[in-house]
């Protein structure tokens, strides 16, 4: 598949199908993960797998929607600010550098079959709480991991997928890119 047809099947899935997630399959999408840049190769990041019922619920305590408790599996996807590289200014980089192993897990899971979806808007300190996450330790991203049981939303004839949920229909490139 065409990275472009990839990155255009992607999309924040909102409705997952009972099935479980297949060991080759997670394993596969961890080993992308694994593969993602960071600043100076630090590598500041901790991936939490969340299959079992009961840390299943906790993880539901932090973003209690309903839809949410349709995956079968979660990954709590963390920055580890004691090991994040900073550069001379002071800017941090352990963001920059979860976001992209993030969307390398998500485009993974694409690419197996799988959907997902980033989930930003969660109660992070609960999370910690929960889970006895170091303070060094920051939950940035949820991700729900599963089968979709739903399809991408049309709008305008084009596939503006995330225009769901308050989300914003894609710009297009000449507004985000300047010659």
């Amino acid at each position: 598949m065409a990275f472009l047809d990839l990155v255009k099947q992607r999309y924040s899935c909102r409705s997952y199908q009972e099935k479980s997630v297949e060991q080759e399959k997670l394993d596969y999408v961890m080993e992308c993960v694994r593969f993602a840049p960071s600043a100076v190769n630090k590598q500041p990041w901790m991936f939490r797998i969340v299959k079992n019922e009961a840390d299943k619920a906790k993880l539901q305590e932090c973003y209690n929607r309903e839809w949410f408790q349709t995956a079968p599996m979660y990954i709590i996807c963390s920055i580890l600010h004691d090991e994040e590289w900073v550069r001379s200014d002071g800017k941090h980089h352990g963001d920059i550098d979860i976001a992209i192993a993030v969307e390398h897990l998500c485009l993974a899971a694409t690419e197996q079959g799988l959907a997902t979806c980033w989930v930003c808007n969660f109660d992070a300190e609960k999370c910690k709480q929960l889970f006895a996450i170091a303070d060094s330790e920051e939950p940035a991203v949820l991700i729900p991991i599963g089968y979709a049981a739903d399809e991408p939303k049309e709008k305008g004839g084009t596939r503006d997928v995330d225009n769901i949920a308050g989300g914003h229909q894609r710009k297009e490139i000449e507004e985000i890119a300047k010659y």
